[in-house]
């Protein structure tokens, strides 16, 4: 088995650490978060750290790298005060993916993939069209991190648009009928199935 001090890890190559350690916490959520400036130009952009915080009141939360240079999604929500998030399914893979790639601000990701913006009622922010699952947030506080600068938002659900067949009768919202990724790593995709759900444990007698 291979083995790692930290001295070893903080002399590794650049992208071989890079890549160690963002899969070594294992799968993560992919999802697309949409933003709009105030000058109306759309925003999409993927992100590994989408996070439950809390079900009542019902808030989530996704870590923002350092400000030193420009985020468009964290300057649009900061302005605006709402986002939505839109999980990565297997059908836009590549073009999700690609929202990775640093634009201006003045180029919207929506204009140079084949996805979609959407608008919900009179919600500011852009859904992905044809998400099975889409929700409207709001921004509500954030935490910096000082030991990287990096930045923990939270916010609040304000709706959730979620397909029919998806949803099972105890409310438990079943993605793998979506064929929705999860990210290993910064760019190893995958479209998990469901294996079991097991009940709720207690402390045995």
């Amino acid at each position: 088995m291979a083995e790692f001090s930290k001295e070893d890890i903080d002399k590794l190559e650049h992208l071989y650490k890079i890549n160690l350690i963002n899969s070594c916490s294992g799968y993560k959520s992919a999802n697309l978060i949409g933003t709009k400036s105030e000058d109306e130009i759309s925003n999409v952009a993927v992100f590994s750290s989408v996070t439950h915080v809390g079900s009542d009141p019902a808030l989530l939360g996704f870590f923002m790298r350092p400000t030193t240079v420009t985020r468009n999604t964290y300057h649009n929500l900061k302005t605006t005060g709402c986002y939505t998030i839109n999980p990565i399914f297997e059908a836009i893979l590549e073009d999700a993916h690609h929202t990775s790639a640093k634009y201006d601000g003045e180029i919207s990701e929506f204009d140079v993939t084949n996805l979609e913006e959407e608008y919900k009622g009179d919600f500011f922010a852009p859904f992905v069209k044809g998400a099975p699952l889409q929700l409207a947030m709001e921004y509500v506080e954030e935490y910096p991190i000082k030991a990287n600068n990096t930045i923990l938002i939270i916010g609040a659900i304000k709706k959730i648009y979620v397909a029919d067949n998806l949803i099972e009768n105890d409310g438990f919202i079943n993605l793998a009928k979506a064929k929705i990724a999860t990210i290993n790593g910064l760019d190893g995709y995958s479209i998990p199935k469901l294996k079991t759900r097991l009940d709720y444990q207690r402390p045995k007698s």
